[in-house]
């Protein structure tokens, strides 16, 4: 990829995009180093890893009104843990894109009269950060049963798990609803295997999902989804990855 400017980073929360909202995003992850040095060690510190965390800050122009607002969106997750998915570049198909599960520990707004209304937070690691890709864009509305583009991801070697995070951002339409799971196969997915699968959701939210661990051969992944309801739409955005 190389060098580049930040000019379309995307921040998914829960059950909404704060893209729109947002002017600044840091990722952070972190093993905690643990002193093992000994008589035995020539002089040199030794260090054995502990426990992991990762952060997100962000902050932006602060909106109300709406649940897909930062104000609303901030206020219905702060101190409860769901999926967070931050891409540096975009949110197309195949985009790089970082995936935790985490708790919204803090929400700040406000500033001098004459300002423009700021706000910043705080999320905070419950699970591992994991590196991977955007399976389903955000902007694409889904109203029937369908598969998505199948994403590159390579085998899972046993000990490792496959995460995926689903972002729910809008649904319409009478009894809406909708049910994704990952599937994996060929390049094609022609004889697709489910992997994960998401709980039903009728409403904006998040919900994240991790494989046991177990070997799987295939290197490529997809979302499939099945709608339900009476003129259902759903906009949705799904990130895959392994670790």
């Amino acid at each position: 990829m190389g060098t580049f400017v930040l000019l379309d980073a995307r921040l998914f929360a829960p059950g909404a995009d704060l893209s729109g909202a947002s002017n600044k995003i840091e990722l952070s992850s972190e093993i905690e180093d643990k002193e093992t040095t000994n008589y035995r060690s020539a002089g040199w510190k030794e260090v054995l890893g502990g426990l992991g965390s990762a952060e997100i800050s962000a902050e932006g122009q602060w909106e109300a009104g709406d649940p897909s607002k930062v104000d609303d969106a901030s206020w219905s997750t702060l101190g409860g843990i769901g999926p967070y998915t931050v891409c540096p570049t975009d949110s197309t198909v195949g985009a790089l894109a970082y995936i935790t599960s985490g708790m919204r520990t803090d929400y700040n707004v406000g500033d001098a009269v004459g300002e423009i209304a700021p706000w910043t937070g705080t999320v905070k690691s419950s699970w591992p950060l994991v590196r991977g890709q955007v399976a389903h864009p955000p902007g694409l509305a889904r109203t029937t049963t369908g598969t998505g583009t199948p994403v590159q991801l390579g085998a899972i070697p046993a000990g490792k798990r496959l995460y995926a995070a689903l972002h729910v951002l809008s649904a319409s339409g009478t009894t809406p609803s909708i049910t994704a799971r990952i599937e994996s196969g060929d390049a094609t997915i022609s004889s697709p295997t489910t992997r994960l699968t998401f709980g039903a959701a009728a409403a904006p939210g998040g919900q994240i999902l991790r494989g046991d661990g177990t070997a799987v051969a295939d290197a490529y992944y997809r979302v499939a989804w099945t709608v339900t309801g009476t003129t259902p739409s759903f906009m949705f955005a799904v990130s895959l990855g392994i670790r």
